[in-house]
């Protein structure tokens, strides 16, 4: 039934009005006779509006006799009528033509490039990437071999484990799975040391091979040699081993921040203006004036790009720059307020560098005050593992 509708919206349908004693009786023949009517909307008892294909139509005229009903068309629509309306607008069908030639020119390239899967490396060198290695915006699909793009990119790029590239329509829909980059791994069979990765005081030293050479209390800074890739013995001497084991310290992360007393802010207004140029593929129009009429503003750039179904996209981008006026407005502080401004900027930043917030053991603040300003240092004291691999190269 529903292809049934869909084609009469092609080949084209009418919209009729039934008026008559024996409405029920009309409409039970025409479903006894498979005449199909949808949208039906009954007025009243003796009144129905309903839509009917063409062939149709002309099979209801017997059953309109029959149950002495009048029959109206109320409207004609579907593609045969709006090409009779328009027959003799020749222009009308040539510009319809071009478009559809257009259209069909146009699905032959790559339009749009869809990148999903990535959150530390950005989209735009991915894109970059796959612009070198041949796959770009306006680029003729038949010329894009994807296998060898994926293949090249796997083989350049040890931050991507896996690729895929799927053209749809004109668009290019990549998908990748970054990889999770670790450090150098020393094989078990070569001699390394263990050695500090930042300064700190040691609390802990764990060697289950090697010899430590550092204890709890000492001072160490980066690079220092925690636990040595060597052992030795009364009677073997010294043999150099694969170093294993774990070290902490406690190690500090430091933040300061300044807050004056009389803060000059930058805050929006009510105000604001919007722009809109036209890109179509390297080609910008612009449609205002470069200067904003504001003389402080934030600016906010949307970008569309224009397409014609999911994944048919066109050489068409519209780009809408919004401007927000800003005004400088002074806020007042007192020192007691701006200790505690300077304190959690101060500790925003921090937290950001500290991955297990678990192990910070302590938290020290120290101020400074000015007439104008007051200044915070905030200092996180973490106990951290500190050793990693180092390779002795002879």
């Amino acid at each position: 039934m529903y292809i049934k509708i869909i084609l009469s919206y092609i080949l084209g349908f009418l919209r009729i009005s039934v008026e008559g004693y024996f409405i029920e009786r009309f409409i039970n023949l025409c479903v006894s006779k498979n005449i199909l009517l949808w949208k039906t909307n009954r007025e009243k008892s003796t009144f129905l509006k309903a839509n009917i294909t063409i062939r149709d139509f002309k099979k209801i005229a017997p059953i309109a006799k029959k149950t002495k009903c009048k029959i109206k068309i109320e409207t004609k629509k579907g593609l045969p009528f709006i090409f009779n309306k328009y027959k003799k607008r020749k222009i009308f069908f040539v510009f319809l033509f071009l478009i559809v030639i257009a259209i069909i020119a146009l699905s032959n390239f790559v339009w749009n490039i869809q990148v999903e899967g990535n959150s530390k490396i950005p989209t735009e060198e991915i894109i970059a990437t796959l612009k070198q290695e041949g796959l770009d915006i306006g680029k003729l699909k038949g010329s894009i071999d994807t296998k060898q793009i994926v293949d090249k990119m796997r083989l350049d790029r040890n931050d991507l484990a896996w690729i895929g590239i799927e053209l749809k329509g004109t668009n290019a829909h990549v998908r990748v799975v970054e990889a999770d980059l670790k450090p150098e791994i020393i094989k078990e069979d070569e001699y390394c040391n263990i050695i500090a990765t930042k300064p700190g005081i040691i609390v802990k030293v764990n060697a289950v091979n090697g010899t430590p050479v550092v204890k709890e209390g000492d001072v160490i800074k980066e690079g220092s040699i925690l636990i040595a890739g060597w052992l030795e013995g009364k009677y073997t001497g010294t043999r150099y081993v694969h170093a294993n084991g774990v070290v902490q310290a406690k190690v500090w992360y430091s933040q300061t921040e300044k807050v004056e007393l009389k803060e000059l802010k930058n805050v929006r207004t009510e105000k604001l203006e919007n722009k809109y140029s036209v890109k179509l593929n390297n080609f910008q129009i612009n449609f205002y004036k470069t200067l904003s009429k504001f003389e402080k503003y934030d600016t906010i750039i949307q970008n569309k790009k224009l397409k014609l179904f999911s994944d048919f996209y066109l050489p068409i981008e519209i780009i809408k720059i919004t401007n927000y006026e800003l005004e400088q407005r002074q806020e007042e502080h007192t020192k007691e307020e701006a200790k505690n401004i300077a304190v959690e900027r101060a500790k925003e930043v921090l937290d950001k560098q500290v991955e297990n917030k678990e192990n910070i053991l302590n938290t020290y603040i120290n101020y400074k005050e000015t007439d104008n300003a007051v200044e915070a240092q905030v200092i996180y004291e973490v106990l951290e593992d500190i050793g990693t691999k180092d390779k002795i190269v002879f």
